[in-house]
């Protein structure tokens, strides 16, 4: 009767609880990255070129939606991991390349352009009528609206794309969750002009992913035999 050695339990719990656990963090990153658009889409008119108003009456709304980014952020690396860990030996390099490459640039400039918005709201404090009529609230404001709409949510449905194609590939979540995030994908991709709402679409299809994996039931977990030790 074979008795199970503490690596074996060791590598057995790991391979239970870690997508687990991965899985928690994109439904953290998905409520996190939510609120926090929700507030600064509230909060902050549209329109680039504005003048600044909201500055003297919905400051804290946009403090807070800027904090809770980073821990958002953060979570999103553990969502990522959950994925490679789910594809395994079948991990293809090109679209796993692109995969990576696509979700570490979204973070990047995601955080660059909370940053830009984050140094606006600081000089702000600190000089309030020189940096809205110097124009250089103008211009980071225009910088920070680029980046987050523009540059950032477009990676954000390159790494749809990619992970909706590695799902088809692999079966790791089911088809139709691929053809979903492939619709939102190319939303993301032609539509941005038309509504800033529409960057909700990425954080609501890491929860509907983040969801099925919490949900799925895990497979039988297997163990790495360690040779006995034969006293020599």
């Amino acid at each position: 009767m074979h008795t199970e050695t503490a690596p074996e339990r060791t590598l057995t719990r790991a391979k239970l609880k870690t997508p687990r656990a991965a899985a928690l963090a994109g439904i953290i990153f998905s409520v996190l990255l939510g609120v926090a658009l929700t507030l600064i889409h509230i909060s902050v008119p549209g329109d680039p070129l504005e003048q600044g108003e909201w500055l003297t009456s919905r400051l804290a709304s946009v403090v807070l939606g800027l904090n809770l980014v980073p821990f958002a952020g953060i979570a999103f690396l553990w969502f990522m991991g959950v994925v490679r860990d789910r594809l395994g030996e079948r991990e293809d390099q090109f679209f796993s390349t692109v995969f990576f490459g696509s979700g570490l640039l979204f973070l990047a400039m995601l955080f660059t352009s909370i940053a830009v918005g984050g140094g606006v709201l600081i000089a702000y404090e600190a000089y309030p009528e020189q940096l809205v009529s110097s124009g250089t609230y103008t211009l980071a404001r225009a910088i920070s609206y680029q980046i987050m709409n523009v540059y950032a949510f477009r990676m954000a449905a390159v790494f749809m794309i990619s992970t909706c194609t590695i799902a088809v590939r692999t079966d790791i979540f089911p088809r139709w969750m691929a053809l979903v995030g492939y619709v939102l994908a190319l939303a993301l991709l032609v539509s941005l002009g038309v509504t800033r709402w529409l960057t909700l679409v990425f954080p609501m299809w890491v929860l509907i992913i983040s969801l099925h994996i919490l949900l799925q039931k895990p497979a039988p977990a297997h163990t790495v035999p360690v040779p006995a030790d034969d006293g020599a």
